[in-house]
């Protein structure tokens, strides 16, 4: 509980550093609210001079020149309103921007283990709903706060100065507001935060039926998704509606404690001793001053809400911005590798598990070789991809390139070194020669994409289209076939041109005319590089020069095809079972 009331003003301070850069354009808006609030507290001093002087004494000249002032005095007032809250939006949509930059650059900067334990939608939520609660308190929270803030003092001052006496029952009253307010404060944190969590999960289920909406619509899961959204979204109704009901009453409460004071100043007036000091004009000033706090007192109380939550989002973001990037302990740089690769006695476990992936595995594939990677699903197959281009890295034991270990190899030219295909094939909403063309650098040239799609056979079907290579493919790919989509993802490791070639069921989407093709161009495009093929189809891996049978984590048969199929083991039962298929 002790660290939670620390943690606070450290949320606070850390916002308040993102409103530093723009101090100011932050005084400018403080002037234009502060000359916006001085004015509407100027107007409601002069009721007293109007009804004592300009009415009761029949002055003329007073009501005509205050006839000729109101119009420019207006003008003022809005071009000061103006001031104030075009530049505190101003202000709050650059903190919002700039957080939005922080959190996406954190993003695509953090280890691929954060993001195989979180929701996409939850991630889309911080970036989306979290930033706009932050939004809320850098411009609403502070235009109302110093707005309404600066015209409940001008009022003060307006009523102090015309009787003292009735309005000291403010001194009363406003320790009573503070500790409302204070504890109010601490309910708005705890239920903002319950909300941030439930729109996550809001927009996680979203999420998943737009994605999966062929998988609800075959397997008739409408009710079911509905049921489960249904679910959520009442939680996320609950949470909102705790929060709009400790709104209400607090200001309902305040708005009480401020009629109960006015109700105090009217029975002082009726007094035999008050009548006789106070002039209509005093009274009527003092009368309508209070019943105008009542409104800058109900949005004080409001924006308390909107800075709470903002303060909530603010360390729900700051929870992420705060989170280790991956770690690039490697100082040792490779133009290009030769691509001998060693596996010493490697172990690993993935974080969330208790059974290891890999055990004890030992392997050595020489420059130009083909290892072929066989086992159920899995079975650790997958893992040893992630262990070459260290989006993890080992427990034990150590990886070789070229002589060199992994973690003393520089992340960015390390994975240079690999091209990878695999079967969960992602493209980017992008033409498809900018998907092929995915990470290289400005020296390949259009004819360069051409020809690494040729040799994929992607031009086959992209001739077909009516913006040839310019054609949008849409979101991951969703106007192209599963088989299209692969080709594309092996053009681009082709265009790569990297010395390592990595193969993760690189033909298992393709139909058997295109796996023919496909195949082909694999072949040649193995000849000059050191290939590591994890396959299901053993018809491909036949001329493998190293074949591992990979079994829980552990390797239990290798050796070339033949020389598996002779011992008549694990490999041998695989293959004669797809061959029987077949």
């Amino acid at each position: 509980m002790t660290t939670k009331i620390e943690a606070e003003p450290k949320v606070v301070k850390r916002f308040l550093g993102y409103l530093s850069p723009f101090k100011l354009p932050f005084v400018v808006a403080i002037l234009g609210l502060l000359g916006f609030s001085t004015i509407d507290a100027a107007v409601i001093s002069q009721l007293q001079p109007m009804i004592d002087v300009g009415l009761k004494d029949a002055d003329s000249n007073f009501l005509r020149i205050a006839a000729y002032a109101i119009v420019p005095i207006f003008i003022v007032r809005g071009l000061f309103n103006f001031m104030g809250t075009y530049t505190l939006r101003w202000i709050s949509s650059q903190v919002v921007m700039k957080m939005r930059q922080q959190l996406f650059e954190k993003y695509i900067h953090l280890p691929v283990e954060f993001h195989d334990h979180q929701s996409a939608g939850a991630l889309i939520s911080k970036v989306t709903f979290d930033t706009e609660q932050v939004a809320n308190a850098a411009g609403k929270a502070f235009l109302t706060l110093i707005k309404e803030g600066a015209f409940v003092i001008g009022l003060l001052v307006v009523m102090f100065y015309n009787s003292w006496q009735l309005s000291a029952i403010f001194l009363i009253i406003a320790p009573v507001v503070a500790i409302i307010v204070s504890v109010v404060s601490k309910r708005f944190r705890k239920v903002s935060k319950a909300i941030q969590k439930a729109m996550g999960s809001l927009t996680t289920g979203v999420e998943q039926a737009v994605k999966g909406h062929k998988v609800v619509l075959m397997f008739g899961g409408q009710k079911l998704e509905a049921d489960k959204f249904k679910k959520t979204n009442n939680h996320n109704r609950q949470q909102t509606m705790k929060l709009a009901n400790t709104q209400i009453l607090s200001v309902s409460t305040i708005q009480v404690i401020a009629s109960i004071a006015l109700a105090f100043v009217l029975f002082l007036a009726s007094t035999p001793s008050m009548l006789q000091e106070l002039s209509a004009g005093v009274f009527t000033t003092i009368v309508f001053s209070m019943i105008a706090l009542l409104k800058p007192l109900k949005q004080i109380t409001t924006v308390n809400n909107e800075f709470q939550k903002g303060m909530a989002a603010c360390a729900s973001i700051f929870e992420v911005l705060d989170k280790s990037e991956e770690q690039d302990s490697g100082t040792k740089t490779i133009v290009k590798a030769k691509g001998n690769l060693i596996f010493d006695d490697v172990s690993f476990t993935y974080p969330t598990k208790d059974t290891p992936a890999l055990k004890n595995i030992s392997f050595a594939v020489e420059t130009g070789q083909t290892v072929a990677l066989v086992g159920r699903s899995g079975s650790g197959k997958s893992t040893l991809s992630n262990l070459l281009t260290r989006f993890y890295e080992p427990d034990s034991g150590s990886i070789l390139l070229d002589g060199s270990p992994l973690s003393d190899i520089n992340l960015k030219s390390l994975r240079k070194q690999f091209a990878l295909v695999s079967q969960q094939v992602t493209l980017f909403n992008d033409t498809v020669a900018n998907n092929i063309a995915y990470g290289c650098d400005a020296s390949i040239s259009r004819e360069d994409i051409i020809k690494a799609a040729e040799i994929a056979h992607v031009s086959e079907f992209v001739s077909e289209q009516k913006d040839g290579f310019d054609t949008i493919v849409g979101e991951n790919g969703v106007t192209l076939s599963g088989g299209q989509r692969q080709r594309i993802a092996i053009a681009r490791a082709i265009l790569a041109d990297a010395p390592i070639l990595i193969l993760d069921e690189a033909t298992s989407a393709l139909d058997t005319e295109s796996e023919k093709f496909i195949q082909q161009a694999l072949d040649e495009l193995q000849k000059s590089r050191t290939n590591i093929v994890i396959a299901h189809r053993l018809s491909t891996i036949e001329s493998a020069d190293l074949i591992l049978v990979v079994e829980q984590g552990e390797i239990i048969e290798r050796g070339t095809h033949a020389e598996l199929i002779a011992k008549d083991g694990i490999y041998a039962q695989l293959h004669q079972m797809q061959f029987s298929q077949s």
